[in-house]
């Protein structure tokens, strides 16, 4: 768990200022997610593997597109693992008086 705590010398309302930023942050995240793990399964399904046995087995040379394709597939794996560490760091937040 995250404790998020919040002071403020002025009475200005910064908590709830603060929890909507962290919502649609994690609102964006979740968009980046849905659209990260539509790509990845575009390659699982051109190349009938699972991205995690691309991750472990595969080269840029057992691909079709080759450097190319290995670095999207790729990229898109580990852009995904980050997003979803992201979110789960800031859905883990609580927030304390």
């Amino acid at each position: 768990m995250i404790k998020l705590k919040v002071e403020s010398k002025k009475n200005d309302n910064a908590l709830p200022a603060i929890k909507n930023a962290i919502s649609s942050e994690i609102k964006r995240l979740e968009i980046g997610l849905r659209k990260t793990g539509m790509q990845l399964v575009k390659y699982e399904k051109k190349y009938g593997v699972s991205s995690a046995i691309f991750r472990r087995r595969f080269a840029a040379e057992d691909l079709k597109g080759g450097d190319r394709e290995y670095i999207e597939w790729m990229g898109e794996l580990k852009l995904s693992e980050r997003i979803a560490n992201d979110l789960k760091n800031l859905k883990a937040i609580k927030y304390v008086a």
